[in-house]
C-alpha cells in the first residue's frame, strides 16, 4: 500500500486498512478491491467499463481527493489512469503508472508523462531479451494475412475482450472489414462508443441490419474466448468453411495458443519502451511492482537504474513517521 498525504492507497489491489482502493483500468487482475467497501479513485471510463461488463455500480463509491492526488492517462486502454501524489510530508512527488504504453494506440489515448522524483511501475515485462517488433508492421501483417485469408474462407481472431478487441476492430476497419464480435465484446464496444470511439462492428445480439448479411460470406470474427479449437469447428459445421484462427495478444511467445497465425501486438510496454518511460519522467528512484518486480528491479539495477522491488521500500509502503522511528 502507499501511504501520502494522510492516505493509504492501494495501487490495483484489496488491502486491509486503505482509505482509497486505485483502480488503474478495468481488466480483471487489476479489479480485486471493487467490490471492498471502501472508495474507489478510477476514471469515469473505467467506472463504466466495469459497470458494463459486469454489473458493479462504483457511482456511489467515487473517491473525493481534493486535489490530494490528480491521474493522467497511461495509454493502455480505454480509461487507464496512472496515479500522481504530491505527499506534502516527503516533499516528493510520486508516480503509479499502473499497466502503460507509450506508442499511440487506435482505441484509448496516448499516455500523459510528467516529472516525478519516485517512480512505481509495472513490472508486466521486466526482461531485455524480450523486445516487442515494430508495432506499425504488426499492425500491417494483421491486414495482409486478414485479406488473405478472407479469400479462402473464415478468419477467426481470439482477444482480450476489453482493449485488445477494440485495438483489432480499429486495425480490420481500416481494411474495410466489418468483423462480427461476441456478446461480451459487443458490451464492452458500447462503452467505448459512449467515450466518444468509433468502432464498426456487428454482433448476433444486438440489433445489426448487416450481420445477415455479413455472415452470409466470408467473415472476421473476434472472440475472447479460449481455446479457439472448439469455437473453429463449430463455425465450419455451421458454414461450411475453412476457418482460419489466429491471436493477437504480446503474450504470444510466453503462452502457447492454438492458432494458425500468431500476431505480437500489446498494449502494454516492453523493458526499452519502460525505460523510455523512466526517462521521460526523470525519476530519482524506481520502485518495481507486480508478480516480476525482482526481476525487473535487477534489470534496470544492470541497466543503471536506482531500482528496487516496491515491497522491500520501506518509507513508502507504511506511514513517514513510524518509517522514521523504525530506523531509530
Amino acid at each position: 500500500m502507499l501511504y501520502a498525504n494522510g492516505l493509504g492507497i492501494s495501487l490495483d489491489k484489496r488491502e486491509k486498512g486503505s482509505d482509497i482502493d486505485f483502480v488503474s483500468h478495468a481488466h480483471t487482475d487489476h479489479m480485486a478491491a471493487v467490490r471492498s467497501t471502501k472508495h474507489i479513485l478510477a476514471s469515469d471510463e473505467t467506472i463504466d467499463l466495469i459497470s458494463s461488463i459486469h454489473g458493479i455500480d462504483l457511482s456511489d463509491r467515487k473517491a473525493v481527493t481534493d486535489g490530494k492526488v490528480k491521474m493522467l492517462d497511461s495509454g493502455h486502454i480505454l480509461g487507464s489512469k496512472q496515479l500522481v501524489v504530491d505527499d506534502e510530508v516527503s516533499g516528493k512527488r510520486i508516480t503509479y503508472s499502473g499497466d502503460f504504453q507509450m506508442l499511440p494506440q487506435r482505441a484509448s489515448n496516448l499516455i500523459e508523462i510528467d516529472n516525478t522524483d519516485i517512480l512505481i511501475i509495472d513490472s508486466t515485462y521486466p526482461d531485455p531479451a524480450r523486445r516487442f517488433p515494430d508495432k506499425a508492421e504488426v499492425e500491417s501483417l494483421i491486414q495482409k494475412w486478414t485479406e488473405s485469408m478472407l479469400k479462402k474462407g473464415i478468419v477467426l481472431f481470439g482477444a482480450f475482450a476489453t482493449g485488445k478487441a477494440q485495438e483489432l476492430i480499429k486495425i480490420l476497419n481500416e481494411i474495410n472489414v466489418l468483423p462480427v464480435v461476441s456478446k461480451k465484446i459487443s458490451q464492452v464496444n458500447k462503452a467505448y462508443g459512449r467515450a466518444g470511439y468509433d468502432l464498426d462492428y456487428c454482433s448476433a445480439y444486438d440489433n445489426n441490419p448487416e450481420y445477415e448479411t455479413v455472415i452470409r460470406g466470408n467473415f472476421v470474427g473476434i472472440t475472447e474466448k479460449h481455446p479457439l479449437y472448439d469455437l473453429k469447428e463449430l463455425m465450419h459445421s455451421a458454414h461450411s468453411k475453412d476457418v482460419f484462427t489466429a491471436v493477437a495478444t504480446g503474450m504470444v511467445n510466453r503462452t502457447p495458443f492454438d492458432a494458425e497465425a500468431r500476431f505480437v501486438l500489446s498494449d502494454h510496454a516492453d523493458f526499452y519502451q519502460s525505460t523510455e518511460y523512466i526517462d521521460a519522467t526523470e525519476a530519482k528512484k524506481v520502485l518495481t511492482y507486480g508478480p516480476n518486480a525482482k526481476l525487473f528491479a535487477s534489470n534496470l539495477s544492470k541497466h543503471g537504474y536506482d531500482a528496487e522491488p516496491f515491497s522491500e521500500y520501506l518509507w513508502i509502503k507504511q506511514p513517514l513517521l513510524e518509517a522514521n522511528e523504525a530506523e531509530l
